[in-house]
């Protein structure tokens, strides 16, 4: 299971959102990708094994299937309500993988969250990483 914390980018765009400022559009999908280092609040120091090693992000729907309705309470949180898997590590593996990130593209783009992996690992060659449906929960607080 892993915990998340919104970027700063997402962050700003939810209060300009809510407050009039703009609108903002959710994406129909999102990327979940992986980290070897600590990200911090603006989206930097996100470090992505490298592509060379097979790896890359996981495009999943932003919809009911993949993502469960938000829970209410203090921690309002949805969860991922399908596996998410990510491809066969080749060439050495992808390292000690600490954070799980999201960001609106495959490639590129803006990071929306990241969270603390509970149980960090190491990925050696011919891994296939995999979030479980319910491992992933994206936690507004």
């Amino acid at each position: 299971m892993a915990d998340s914390t919104f970027t700063n980018y997402l962050e700003t765009k939810i209060l300009d959102h809510v407050f009039g400022k703009t609108t903002f559009t959710a994406e129909s999908g999102c990327h979940i990708a992986l980290s070897t280092t600590t990200p911090i609040d603006d989206g930097t120091n996100f470090t992505e094994p490298a592509a060379n090693s097979g790896y890359h992000r996981v495009s999943v729907d932003n919809d009911k299937t993949t993502w469960s309705a938000a829970s209410s309470g203090d921690n309002c949180t949805v969860e991922n309500n399908i596996a998410v898997t990510f491809p066969q590590a080749t060439g050495g593996g992808w390292g000690m993988v600490t954070y799980f990130g999201i960001y609106d593209t495959y490639v590129g783009g803006y990071p929306l969250g990241f969270g603390l992996l509970t149980s960090p690992r190491s990925i050696t060659d011919g891994d296939t990483p995999q979030f479980a449906s319910g491992d992933l929960d994206i936690t507004l607080d």
